[in-house]
């Protein structure tokens, strides 16, 4: 389900908490609101959801939350530590309000099993 776009990815800006769906795979969203949860659909193979702080630094919680019965995996590297996302299912991707700063951003594809893959990240994300 992976979409080409000519080399241009589509760009939404969110305002407000919202549920994405399979269609919106693909896009890269911007996110400049306090408190916004991201709820992100059951995993498709392929689903593709880009991420980008677009706050001012120490001003944004962004709470990406998966499917009830999906989980996200990977790692974030920080200076000093590497966090580990284990994919426990329901378990929310969050970026840290204190820490965060102005085009911290995050890439998630969905494996179509367990839930999203953390494909790429700046900034420091943490399990919520």
């Amino acid at each position: 389900m992976i979409k080409a776009y000519d080399g241009v990815r589509p760009v939404e800006t969110i305002t407000a908490s919202i549920s994405l769906v399979a269609a919106d795979s693909g896009k890269t969203f911007l996110l400049a609101t306090d408190g916004l949860t991201i709820t992100l659909p059951a995993t498709v193979e392929g689903l593709d959801y880009h991420f980008v702080n677009t706050g001012a630094d120490g001003n944004n919680i962004i709470r990406l939350s998966p499917n009830a019965s999906d989980g996200i995996f990977g790692t974030v590297t920080l200076a000093a530590s590497v966090v580990q996302m284990a994919g426990t299912a329901d378990t929310d991707f969050l970026l840290t309000k204190s820490t965060a700063l102005k085009g911290d951003s995050c890439q998630l594809v969905g494996d179509g099993v367990d839930g999203y893959a953390i494909v790429a990240s700046t900034g420091i994300w943490a399990s919520a």
